[in-house]
């Protein structure tokens, strides 16, 4: 059953009409060669030549090559070839040829599917008729002298009117077995000539990539802004409930930081889910939108710990500090204070927050004393001291974390400006991981 099944099953049938396929889009190339056959042949009749048409077929190919250089042949050939061949999809390239070796490889690839299809398709409407004909000859009497098997005399000697059925099934599966192999020659031969080139492995590889950044970045704002706003509000009302009875002042303050802390990050929730309705698409600047160091106030006011603030020059002021840095700063400023609320000591003046526009640069420092036990590990968790290395490291700046003397302490220090440039990211950060910039760090959040 197994031979059948390769010359006759689904497949073989997929890739029989494919080959007629190829047949059916040779016959403009090969019209204009009998054209030019019958002209250089004075008239002489083609059709009835096998000669002329040998010669027409192969001035087809030269004209079929041709049109395979066009750039959207490659998507047509690899939808036919994925859907008929039965070629995985993975192996076959996207998109039109733009370079010079994949248009080459489009034509000989279309040049290859045209001959062996127009062999075929031509086999396959020639010979069935002649092959019942030769089966049928024991059997109707007449078929012995048409001029389709207008032949020698010894196809009318008994001993060969015995043998024509046989002779007629095996004609049958000669074009089948035929078929098959041509198919197979074009499956097989269809991951090269019609796979992604070396240039269309690295302008995916570079889509990937930006498409990872574009995630990466979505996946550190909602860490941050979520995942800081969700531990503040566990923080306050796990605080407001064990004072329930007897502080209902400090319950009020409690619900109150609770208000305008979720208030706060449902506005920056929206933003992000606006941008991932988007695709992600980042703004004018390269970045998303979001709070800078002029709302400082706000989530340091309502952060569930006590902060102890301390800056140098003017942090908030779009002239001293750009834009987009002011937005990462927030962010690293927010993730630290996460951190505090996770893994921090408790005291009456836990974090101690120094923000300093220097010369060149911006400094963040962040101090909190360790706790008297480890955090409970989280799963998933170990992302926050990894985003603020990202986003320092797109700015074109550094961050370093880890205990120093009993107290946690964060540092990152951010370029004033980021100077733009085609892509929208920090120069000097392309092909750079954050690990490799970020300084030391010890896994926390």
């Amino acid at each position: 059953m197994k031979p059948l099944a390769a010359l006759f099953g689904r497949r073989a049938r997929l890739r029989w009409l494919h080959l007629i396929i190829g047949g059916a889009l040779l016959m403009p190339y090969f019209l204009v060669g009998t054209v030019l056959v019958g002209v250089a042949g004075d008239g002489e009749p083609v059709f009835s030549s096998l000669p002329a048409q040998l010669v027409a077929f192969a001035l087809a190919l030269p004209m079929a090559a041709v049109t395979g250089f066009f750039a959207l042949v490659r998507p047509l050939s690899v939808a036919a070839a994925r859907a008929l061949c039965g070629v995985p999809p993975a192996l076959l390239a996207d998109g039109p040829a733009r370079t010079r070796q994949a248009r080459v490889r489009t034509a000989g690839w279309y040049t290859l599917h045209l001959a062996l299809g127009g062999v075929v398709s031509g086999a396959t409407l020639a010979l069935p008729p002649f092959a019942v004909a030769v089966a049928g000859l024991p059997f109707f009497a007449g078929l012995r002298g048409t001029r389709l098997l207008d032949g020698p005399r010894v196809l009318r000697e008994p001993w060969a009117l015995a043998l024509a059925p046989f002779a007629g099934v095996a004609m049958l599966l000669a074009l089948a077995l035929v078929a098959a192999v041509a198919g197979k020659v074009l499956a097989r031969r269809a991951p090269v000539l019609l796979g992604p080139t070396p240039e269309d492995r690295l302008a995916a590889a570079e889509r990937r990539a930006a498409d990872l950044a574009v995630r990466n970045r979505l996946a550190r704002e909602l860490h941050d802004s979520v995942g800081h706003a969700l531990s503040a509000v566990t923080l306050q009302a796990g605080a407001a409930r064990r004072v329930l009875d007897r502080d209902p002042e400090f319950v009020r303050e409690a619900l109150t930081a609770i208000e305008e802390t979720t208030r706060r990050t449902v506005g920056e929730l929206d933003s992000v889910l606006g941008l991932l309705r988007q695709d992600g698409e980042p703004d004018d600047e390269g970045t998303m939108h979001g709070p800078g160091l002029d709302a400082l106030g706000g989530l340091l006011a309502h952060c569930g710990v006590p902060v102890a603030y301390e800056r140098e020059g003017d942090p908030g002021d779009p002239d001293s500090v750009a834009p987009t840095v002011s937005r990462e700063a927030y962010r690293i400023v927010q993730e630290g204070l996460s951190n505090a609320l996770r893994h921090g000591g408790r005291g009456p003046s836990p974090v101690r927050l120094l923000i300093a526009v220097r010369k060149r640069e911006l400094e963040i420092v962040m101090e909190n004393p360790l706790g008297g036990r480890p955090a409970v590990a989280r799963p998933g968790g170990g992302r926050g001291l990894r985003g603020i290395a990202e986003r320092a490291v797109l700015l074109g700046g550094r961050t370093e974390a880890g205990s120093h003397d009993g107290v946690w302490r964060l540092t990152a220090l951010l370029p004033l400006t980021v100077p733009r440039t085609g892509t929208g990211a920090a120069p000097g950060t392309a092909g750079r991981t954050a690990s490799g910039t970020a300084g030391r760090t010890e896994e926390r959040s």
